[in-house]
């Protein structure tokens, strides 16, 4: 099935509200694939894509930041400190994804293994969240390079779709300190690297494919998908602020169990 103006529409909008919240787009994307009958290699390589319109919201949004640590890591000691944090954080994404993407695409990119890890996520979520009173961490700075490799470690179980990049990245820091703000915007820095890297690599792997896909739906799903982004994170931050997590991990039970409950009827 080629890639159609509605189906572009709504999988734009889904990969931009929910790539940096804790519900794992890579799962909606599938459900929502599936759904509207669009799956195959085409949409694997077309939902890579349109995340990385996605993460240039967060580029946007943080550009003053990434800026000034571009222009000053040379002679300053915080941002050489911030930018080899981000390399080792990327680092484990990097190995074990380019190790076992074949096998995660033929056996996990399914509904069911999708909402199986969306419960589970939740329930995690549910008991990790509740050490936001123990947090000691609370600005960038304070991230020391065991601590980002270790966020790396846990960023990588989002090879398993359903699971969420964002929620592991979030778990993983509130679990070893963060307070949930840093936490959060952690994980948004840690994607930048992620995702472009990821965009990048599925646009010479699959040129092919995507070359196959209508221009027009595919730009439409990327400008969808970079302002919905650019509204969820802005949203987002706002929220954790005064927030804990639990309403995310309710949402992914609920959404998973509903998958897994009618499964059954196709």
């Amino acid at each position: 099935m080629q890639l159609d103006w509605f189906t572009a529409l709504v999988l734009g909008i889904v990969e931009g509200l929910t790539e940096f919240l804790p519900v794992s787009s890579t799962g909606h994307l599938i459900i929502s694939g599936a759904l509207l009958g669009y799956q195959g290699e085409q949409s694997v390589a077309v939902e890579i894509v349109i995340q990385g319109a996605a993460i240039l919201a967060v580029c946007w949004e943080y550009r003053r930041m990434l800026t000034h640590t571009a222009l000053t890591f040379v002679h300053e000691p915080k941002s050489r400190a911030f930018l080899l944090n981000l390399v080792l954080g990327f680092l484990p994404m990097a190995v074990l994804g380019l190790a076992f993407q074949d096998v995660i695409k033929h056996y996990l990119f399914h509904p069911l293994p999708v909402a199986t890890a969306l419960v589970v996520g939740g329930i995690v979520i549910l008991l990790v969240d509740r050490r936001e009173g123990t947090a000691r961490l609370q600005l960038a700075d304070e991230v020391r390079p065991a601590m980002a490799f270790r966020l790396g470690l846990w960023q990588s179980l989002a090879l398993i779709p359903g699971t969420s990049r964002s929620a592991a990245t979030i778990i993983g820091g509130v679990s070893m300190g963060m307070s949930r703000r840093l936490a959060t915007e952690y994980s948004f820095f840690l994607a930048i690297p992620t995702l472009l890297a990821a965009t990048g690599y599925e646009l010479l792997k699959s040129w092919q494919l995507l070359a196959g896909a209508s221009l027009g739906p595919l730009l439409l799903a990327a400008v969808c998908s970079f302002i919905t982004a650019l509204l969820a994170v802005r949203g987002f931050i706002r929220y954790v602020g005064s927030h804990s997590f639990a309403a995310f991990a309710w949402y992914r039970i609920a959404f998973g169990g509903l998958v897994l409950a009618t499964s059954g009827f196709n």
